[in-house]
């Protein structure tokens, strides 16, 4: 029996991320960035077979510091050093390593940067204002945007769940929408008042421009469902119809409906049940915006701190 080559170990792992963790093809695609930046990092020789326990975390530390030479960030470094930790996980369960070379390396500290989002009078003028233009454009598409918009807001939904959305996902009885998230992990999101009229509004138009057959929520000119870049391109000309001096796009509004439910409720659990987060320390990053806003508020408000 021949020996297993380097290439037949990776390309198991991709296999293995596809079929088992169910991640995405960009997912697996930035997992196999990261392995050929650490494969030619060393040398390595992929049509060889390669014993994994002779790469040794000074190996690695050089990597690391080579990659970080050549301009990859600390963010981008961390996911590299996550990357080969969860490889050789990998690895190591199929008897092919007996440990992680990895461990404890640690990567130059990321600037944390906080998400950008819109405040409520600005979320107003795009949604309130697209819904007075319909005349302006094609009523179907203009019924289409307002309704796609109003959701992403009103359950803070990724693009990938927006545009995954059938008809069978909306409940109209509870008001909730159930979408597919990172690792096709399933969630219920309630929708409110505007949202759902957007729907409605919608749906009426939709039959007009949906193939027969076609479950898609949304849907293009073509009848079929629609594309993510065309979500991102009617928001962005949303916005700039709507005077707002600003990159608007789709995570934006996801940003700022998790902004804007904590800055209410303080309850970060329930921001990251509705959000799908796996680790709240993904959530967190929210509480550093309603802090900012906080201390906005004291200096404009406290005698002793107000400016002159």
């Amino acid at each position: 029996m021949s020996a297993v080559t380097l290439k037949q170990d990776l390309e198991k792992f991709f296999s293995y991320l596809q079929s088992e963790r169910r991640y995405s093809s960009h997912t697996v695609s930035a997992y196999q960035r990261d392995l050929n930046h650490f494969v030619h990092c060393l040398e390595l020789d992929e049509a060889r077979a390669i014993s994994w326990d002779d790469i040794k975390q000074a190996e690695i530390r050089q990597c690391v510091s080579q990659l970080h030479r050549q301009g990859l960030s600390g963010k981008s470094l961390q996911r590299w050093l996550s990357t080969i930790r969860s490889f050789y996980n990998y690895l190591c369960r199929h008897q092919r390593a007996t440990q992680t070379p990895a461990v404890g390396i640690p990567a130059p500290k990321a600037i944390k940067r906080l998400p950008k989002t819109l405040n409520v009078d600005e979320i107003n003028q795009l949604l309130e204002g697209v819904a007075n233009e319909k005349q302006a454009d094609n009523k179907q598409l203009a019924c289409r945007d307002v309704a796609m918009m109003e959701l992403l807001y009103a359950c803070g939904l990724r693009l990938s769940e927006l545009k995954g959305l059938s008809l069978q996902d909306i409940d109209w009885q509870q008001q909730t929408v159930t979408v597919t998230g990172k690792g096709q992990k399933q969630r219920r999101i309630p929708f409110g008042r505007k949202a759902k009229e957007a729907l409605e509004s919608w749906l009426t138009q939709r039959k007009k421009m949906a193939d027969v057959d076609e479950v898609a929520v949304f849907v293009s000119q073509r009848g079929s469902r629609v594309s993510s870049s065309c979500i991102q391109k009617r928001l962005k000309k949303m916005a700039l119809t709507r005077g707002l001096n600003t990159n608007v796009y789709p995570h934006m509004l996801r940003h700022s409906f998790a902004s804007h439910i904590l800055e209410s409720s303080k309850d970060l659990r329930a921001v990251q049940e509705l959000l799908g987060h796996a680790n709240l320390t993904t959530t967190q990053i929210y509480t550093h915006l309603d802090f900012q806003h906080l201390a906005g508020v004291y200096d404009s408000a406290h005698p002793r701190a107000r400016k002159k």
